[in-house]
């Protein structure tokens, strides 16, 4: 079992077990016994379920929600008041948490391949941003909206006066 804390100082607990499952495909039309395949009724050719996961944020959250929802209906904690206390460094720390429960329930199910596609989705999001971030900063946004804009010009338009009247 894994843990977060939100921005209210609630602690919430993921534990993925069949019971939690059950209850995040009765919810949300989301199985997350089945990583590889399209999220809910997504048809062919969309993504995977393990890559809507890392991509749609609010798909992760409202999965995260469903998994600790007995939790939320004991302290009286609602759907839109979780999603409130979670702000961007909760919603990472949730992730985390979130990833590093499915590995080790599918580690000990015996599904090594699913745990290691989970690590390497994990891997491929910090690849990602870091080598976003990396490119931003080797930006030189001034050049960029030169070329996009042109020159500067240094002469200043004619006045209003110079120009004849039709």
């Amino acid at each position: 079992m894994k843990t977060f804390t939100d921005t209210a100082g609630r602690t919430w607990t993921l534990a993925l077990t069949i019971d939690a499952a059950k209850r995040v495909k009765s919810l949300l039309d989301v199985n997350l016994l089945e990583l590889d395949l399209p999220a809910g009724k997504a048809g062919a050719g969309d993504p995977p379920l393990l890559t809507r996961l890392g991509t749609d944020v609010i798909l992760l959250c409202d999965v995260i929600f469903a998994l600790v929802k007995p939790q939320a209906d004991a302290a009286g904690v609602s759907d839109q008041e979780f999603a409130a206390a979670l702000g961007g460094d909760v919603v990472l720390a949730a992730q985390t948490a979130f990833y590093e429960e499915l590995v080790d329930f599918f580690r000990k199910l015996g599904r090594g391949d699913l745990a290691k596609a989970v690590d390497a989705q994990r891997r491929m999001i910090d690849l990602t941003v870091a080598r976003i971030k990396t490119r931003i900063d080797r930006l030189d946004l001034e050049a960029a909206v030169e070329s996009t804009l042109g020159e500067p010009s240094t002469s200043s338009p004619q006045s209003s006066e110079s120009t004849p009247a039709r």
